[in-house]
């Protein structure tokens, strides 16, 4: 009787490839239909794969950290009778990402201990199509960009989510496209050693460079007074510690107001159809620092929710965000980021926009600083933020209009009430 190959399905919308973190069976078990044969991180989440078919593992064709890409063959199975498993969990039925979200698929990679060859860019020959995935043209559609005007480094010219960055980057810098320089030979000076990227790291990576290339960043820094509204939240503490209020959520609802007054902080900007995308909800990202990278959770409809009900949203979000339990879901959809770094340091930075977000808020460590009073200098305590938005839909006075907004429903916190 014939294996039957069992494949890596399709994990939702744009999501073409994945990272085998674990395999849940060995050559020689049997399985039962429905059963979870291996676990794959996917745009910073990580799901169960359960297998449709019943029988004996034949081969293992994957191995763990191996990155793999939607319809490649995972491992053979010989048919037979196997005992009956539970229904798949739910967390194996992998939802489908937003449009907007759509991942690019991947390069080809070298198999395990071999080197990739080198690519050489190929134009695509006049009058023909460019050869290139539905992945790779819809990252295409997404950035505006003529596909007829991209070479192509993969196997026959074909074109990689990689040559439509470089060409991105490539106008960004005023020039045409410019593949990624080779590094030098680091042995050369010293001890060195290469490693592997985590799946996070990677998908950051590819997401910040497409943010850079295609947002032109301008970043609005200030001070906000929070004297009062820290010593609200601290008394609050006390008075319901079961209740974990933070600066972040208080952050978070004040942003939520605001964007309410200023729409155009949370939309995206569409210039291959020459539109402006206004969204009438406000899900809200928030930057989670974790051991294997910065993820971004969202929390849905802020600005219909009360601070303890956000408080105790967040608290649990971010435990499982750090746990590695979050589902891919929840990490898509937000239309406003906020990055808070206030509990590690600093006095400002230039948070880099999410795209197809315009817009972003840095917190910053808050300072006591002397200010003007009513009978003279006082001690405030001073949070400064730090706004980077894409100046093609914001301008400079919009953006400092919008801060100082948030800083008047920081700085008074009974403002802040009438919206929580």
């Amino acid at each position: 009787m014939s294996a039957i190959e069992f494949k890596l399905p399709e994990l939702g919308e744009g999501v073409e490839r994945g990272t085998v973190a674990r395999l849940l069976v060995a050559v020689g078990d049997a399985v039962a239909a429905e059963q979870a044969v291996a676990e794959v991180e996917i745009d910073k989440a990580t799901v169960e794969l359960p297998c449709p078919h019943a029988g004996t593992v034949a081969e293992l064709r994957v191995a763990e950290g191996d990155e793999v890409t939607v319809g490649q063959v995972l491992l053979t199975i010989t048919p037979g009778a196997a005992p009956a498993a539970p229904p798949a969990p739910a967390a194996a039925q992998a939802p489908a990402a937003p449009a907007e979200a759509a991942a690019p698929a991947p390069a080809a990679r070298a198999g395990n201990g071999v080197r990739p060859r080198a690519a050489t860019a190929v134009a695509a020959p006049a009058g023909r199509p460019s050869p290139a995935g539905p992945a790779v043209r819809r990252l295409a559609r997404l950035l505006g960009v003529d596909l007829d005007r991209v070479a192509g480094s993969g196997e026959r010219g074909r074109i990689t989510p990689e040559d439509v960055h470089a060409f991105v980057e490539g106008l960004a810098r005023g020039g045409g496209p410019a593949p990624a320089a080779p590094l030098p030979d680091f042995s050369r000076w010293g001890p060195a050693r290469a490693a592997r990227l985590s799946t996070v790291r990677k998908r950051t990576a590819e997401a910040m460079a497409r943010s850079w290339a295609v947002v032109p960043h301008v970043t609005h820094h200030d001070l906000v007074d929070v004297t009062d509204l820290e010593a609200g939240r601290k008394a609050f503490r006390k008075e319901r510690p079961e209740v974990k209020v933070t600066m972040t959520v208080l952050v978070a609802k004040a942003c939520a107001v605001a964007l309410r007054e200023f729409p155009d902080l949370n939309s995206s900007l569409d210039l291959a159809r020459g539109e402006q995308v206004l969204k009438d909800y406000v899900h809200l990202g928030i930057a989670v620092d974790t051991e294997y990278g910065l993820l971004v959770p969202v929390l849905r409809d802020v600005d219909r929710k009360s601070v303890v009900a956000l408080s105790d949203e967040l608290t649990d979000l971010a435990g499982r965000t750090r746990d590695k339990k979050v589902a891919p879901d929840e990490l898509q959809g937000g239309t406003f980021t906020i990055s808070n770094l206030g509990g590690i340091g600093g006095v400002g930075f230039t948070p880099i926009v999410n795209w197809p977000q315009v817009a972003i808020l840095g917190l910053s460590r808050s300072r006591w600083e002397y200010r003007p009073g009513p009978e003279g200098p006082e001690e405030r305590l001073m949070m400064p933020v730090s706004l980077s938005y894409d100046h093609r839909i914001i301008d400079g006075a919009q953006a400092a209009r919008f801060v100082r907004r948030v800083g008047d429903l920081l700085s008074a916190p009974t403002r802040l009430l009438f919206h929580a």
